[in-house]
């Protein structure tokens, strides 16, 4: 099994239809999972703050919680067909299936881990190099503190056409 994070939510060019693309936490590789609309916009949104107002998806940590559970991750087991099997992973070895989509969206809500079985990286996954250039696949922080880097010394000289 591998760790995975949040790489990017991208649209896929032809079907319009997003995709979570995760990249192995001590790896090279990445895993492009579609997701269904909802749970995208979910996952856009980003981990739950103290102050965010609640989503659907925020309910269930605290009611698991309140029954004297804890949810440990979130784990992509299968793929069959094209199509991805999840389970929410509990305490104590419980799991319960879930639809991947809806699992992600929990799991990017309360950072908890997200955990793809080798065999489907194995199957499927595909190099972080041939997606993203190199320091493509930093941090959004971090792509954002470069790029102010870039902007405080570009001019706008440096985006006129060279004399031929």
């Amino acid at each position: 099994m591998a760790t995975m994070r949040v790489l990017r939510l991208v649209l896929h060019g032809r079907s319009r239809q997003p995709v979570l693309l995760l990249g192995e936490l001590d790896g090279q590789r990445c895993l492009p999972v579609f997701l269904r609309h909802p749970q995208a916009e979910v996952i856009a949104v980003g981990p739950r703050g103290e102050r965010d107002a609640p989503l659907t998806q925020d309910l269930l940590v605290p009611v698991v919680e309140g029954l004297g559970r804890r949810l440990d991750s979130v784990e992509i087991t299968a793929l069959t067909d094209g199509v991805f099997t999840a389970e929410l992973v509990f305490d104590a070895g419980t799991r319960i299936a879930a639809r991947p989509s809806d699992a992600l969206a929990v799991a990017v809500r309360d950072g908890l881990p997200i955990v793809v079985a080798d065999a489907i990286l194995d199957e499927v996954g595909q190099p972080i190099a041939d997606l993203f250039p190199p320091g493509a696949d930093a941090p959004p922080g971090e792509q954002l503190r470069e790029f102010r880097e870039f902007i405080a010394d570009v001019r706008p000289e440096d985006f006129r056409d060279p004399p031929d």
